[in-house]
């Protein structure tokens, strides 16, 4: 690498040759000084004789999410003598661009390495998670300007002392392309089947106008539990920075609309959004960085369909029992039922009252209550399991006549 710095080596200084007995004597009183010295110096921290070198790293990787390059590695925990590190060392990272094919007429050429990043040892846990370190170096407007489409390489040295740092690690590279500006409209639309997600395709990149959209990538994840409401909030809205999430955003579908239709989820659960815009450089497909996040607690206040074919039928008395009306209607065929209504009026569009005192379980009430010689019209309705009312069913009509009623004592 054209960075790579080498260690400087000092020539010693012409040593002045003395009489062998005047030799003799220094080294004498030279060994006298150094005896009174150790016994009259007070302790202190031993001076490193040899500075700690840790072992290159192999595994760097590189790749571009927005206008942002994740590089990632491992940490080493050695010096190249075999000796475990006292701490995780320094991190410095390094970077170089090349044009892809220069062509004879052409004046670009490669550029040199340069330090873009030093991530001090106190810092490195910031970055880490157990021994994996994660860097997102951005690009810049004057990054991807006189770049887009040139090949940029990324190496990584470890530093366990002032004094030397490691070998460099494994090149990284990866040809740079300036990713579509987030997406800043997410909305969110609950519905009966699920959500519905609506965008505006972004217009610009950092340094122009977007390429061809491809296709957008759809991002869900589940809030944790401390951002699950307890009472009903706004069913939806954009927030700012990263809510709490049960784990990572995942990739759930994509879409080539700016819409997309989210069939997988549950009422009264908490849901965080974002899109991605994936742009077309040639045979290169570049994601956007994450759209605002968008969160969204779905409720069922969405009623069911009306009961169909509802039937009165008058049952005879008999014996000393009168005559009632039984009213039955089919049963819905929606799968979060808890029960049904039935409402009785003696005025053809008028609701009336609720017979019922209980959700009925099952498709079917009794009328005991009637009075012989009324005409009664009667509705049902159905109850889902969120307390969702659906409209009444249509109306049917049904009386007990007053001839075969037995007769009172």
């Amino acid at each position: 690498m054209e960075h790579e710095i080498g260690e400087q080596t000092h020539s010693p200084a012409s040593e002045t040759r003395a009489p062998l007995f005047l030799a003799f004597i220094l080294s004498l009183s030279l060994l006298g000084s150094s005896v009174w010295l150790a016994g009259c110096a007070a302790p202190g921290e031993p001076i490193e004789r040899k500075p700690q070198v840790p072992t290159p790293i192999t595994d760097l990787a590189a790749q571009q999410q927005g206008n942002d390059v994740i590089l990632t590695f491992t940490m080493p925990k050695d010096t190249v003598d075999h000796r475990a590190l006292k701490q995780p060392p320094a991190i410095e990272v390094y970077r170089a661009f090349e044009p892809v094919a220069a062509t004879p007429s052409s004046s670009a050429s490669a550029e040199p390495w340069s330090l873009v990043l030093t991530i001090p040892s106190a810092m490195v846990g910031h970055y880490s998670q157990k021994d994996r370190v994660r860097v997102a170096i951005s690009l810049g407007a004057s990054d991807l300007g006189p770049h887009v489409g040139w090949i940029t390489s990324y190496s990584v040295r470890t530093r366990a002392s002032v004094k030397r740092e490691s070998a460099d690690s494994n090149r990284s590279t990866l040809r740079i392309y300036s990713a579509p500006d987030p997406i800043p409209d997410l909305k969110t639309e609950v519905t009966r089947v699920g959500i519905i997600l609506r965008w505006t395709p972004p217009q610009k990149t950092l340094i122009g106008v977007v390429p061809p959209i491809a296709a957008y990538h759809i991002y869900r994840a589940e809030a944790a539990p401390e951002l699950q409401p307890e009472s009903p909030p706004v069913a939806s809205g954009s927030v700012s920075g990263v809510p709490k999430l049960k784990s990572p955003l995942a990739r759930i579908g994509e879409s080539s609309e700016p819409t997309f239709q989210d069939l997988q989820v549950e009422f009264g659960k908490t849901y965080v959004y974002s899109v991605r815009s994936l742009a077309q450089y040639g045979d290169v497909a570049l994601e956007s960085a994450d759209s605002d996040l968008a969160v969204v607690t779905p409720r069922d206040t969405f009623p069911p369909a009306a009961p169909q074919n509802v039937i009165v039928v008058l049952v005879p008395a008999q014996g000393e029992n009168p005559a009632y009306l039984d009213i039955s209607w089919a049963i819905s065929p929606e799968t979060d039922i808890a029960g049904y209504n039935v409402y009785r009026s003696e005025l053809d569009g008028v609701p009336g009252s609720r017979l019922n005192s209980d959700v009925l379980l099952t498709p079917t009430f009794r009328d005991l209550t009637t009075v012989p010689g009324r005409t009664y019209v009667y509705t049902a309705t159905a109850v889902d399991r969120s307390g969702n009312e659906s409209p009444a069913s249509a109306p049917a009509p049904g009386s007990v006549p007053v001839e075969g009623q037995p007769e009172k004592p």
